[in-house]
């Protein structure tokens, strides 16, 4: 069984230690020690609430280390939920619904690229979903992923191994106006190149 490596960050030494436990004595989970936090596959953090010092912690730990996190918390607001999303928080348990089975679970879905939320919150993100698609993308001729169907199109073509000049003529662009969406794509998604163009369109399944 491939071990997940998990990196335990809580605001204090009790919870610390607690979760660290219950993660230990599971055969397929390794407890990294601090210094190895950069090798996590997924992050436990542990606080009160979303404080702006916890935000803080998990945007640098967002940039340092890159793994999801699994947030536990004894207490979070729906209005903070984003701000949880946008620091890689992909689970959150409450602190007193904290079990080995639990956080387990989580921890595993966190480490497979899902996440695990309260039904409750599950509900208000949604909400800020559908806001963001109606308010923002829509009136932008964008989709989710962030992709305009003109943009779509050249990505699929590109990863079908046409050149500028085949998906140009296909599409009946000028070779510029193709340059110039590919150019749109990658310099607004801070992609680097096209072929991170493609992989990007491929796992965001829009081709």
């Amino acid at each position: 069984m491939e071990q997940i490596r998990v990196a335990v960050h809580a605001m204090d030494p009790l919870s610390q230690a607690g979760l660290t436990a219950l993660l230990t004595f599971r055969g397929d989970f390794t407890v990294l020690r601090a210094a190895q936090r950069a090798e996590a596959n997924v992050l436990v953090v542990a606080a009160e609430q979303l404080s702006a010092g916890v935000v803080a912690s998990l945007r640098r730990d967002a940039a340092e280390v890159a793994a999801p996190v699994v947030l536990v918390v004894q207490e979070i607001g729906e209005e903070e939920l984003l701000t949880a999303v946008e620091c890689r928080v992909v689970a959150i348990l409450p602190r007193v619904a904290v079990t080995a089975e639990r956080l387990a679970h989580s921890v595993r879905a966190a480490a497979a690229g899902g996440g695990v939320m309260p039904p409750n919150l599950v509900g208000e993100l949604l909400k800020h979903v559908e806001r963001m698609q109606r308010d923002v993308l829509t009136p932008n001729g964008l989709n989710a992923s962030g992709l305009s169907p003109r943009e779509i199109d050249v990505l699929r073509l590109m990863a079908e191994g046409f050149d500028t000049n085949e998906i140009a003529g296909k599409l009946c662009y000028s070779e510029r106006t193709v340059k110039n969406v590919i150019y749109g794509v990658t310099h607004r998604l801070k992609l680097r190149n096209r072929s991170h163009a493609v992989a990007y369109a491929l796992r965001a399944g829009m081709i």
